[in-house]
């Protein structure tokens, strides 16, 4: 287990909790409702329906380029590694359905730019869920405020609340 990835085993049946942090990713095969808090940073949620696999990131900045050390704090690496992760614990990716969250622009200093750091975060997480054919069947996304979001993954249903 890395700093960036939690993968938890809890009795058969119970609802366990899980805090996500900002570049962390959780995917389990277990019932967890997990929360994080987003204002620019994105979250992508995936889930297999038929395995009930899921997985979920937050991550802070759009891209890696190659300086310092690559993280899942960096949306083109956290997404590729969510997949990953949780096609390791037996998801089918021609199953795995997405959802996007946060994106917001929560500085007033830059709400009159179209290409935030919010906006280019969520284009990120869209490249590349559309570079791995999976649809995003809903979204939460941009805006001017912070969001709270528990993923639940055994149902891969997800509650969004504006802060």
């Amino acid at each position: 287990m890395n700093d960036s990835m939690e993968t938890i085993q809890s009795p058969a049946g119970e609802q366990l909790k899980f805090y996500l942090h900002p570049g962390q990713l959780f995917v389990s095969l277990e019932n967890y409702a997990v929360t994080t808090i987003l204002g620019s940073c994105v979250s992508v949620c995936l889930w297999d329906p038929l395995t009930k696999i899921a997985g979920i990131n937050h991550f802070l900045l759009p891209h890696h380029a190659g300086d310092g050390q690559a993280s899942s704090r960096f949306g083109n690496l956290a997404v590729r590694q969510l997949i990953e992760e949780v096609r390791a614990l037996g998801a089918v990716q021609a199953r795995l359905q997405a959802k996007l969250f946060g994106g917001a622009c929560v500085l007033d200093a830059f709400r009159n730019r179209a290409n935030h750091l919010g906006a280019k975060n969520v284009d990120v997480a869209r490249a590349v869920l559309q570079s791995a054919n999976i649809p995003i069947l809903g979204e939460d996304v941009g805006g001017d405020k912070g969001r709270k979001l528990i993923f639940h993954t055994d149902s891969g249903s997800a509650w969004v609340k504006e802060l």
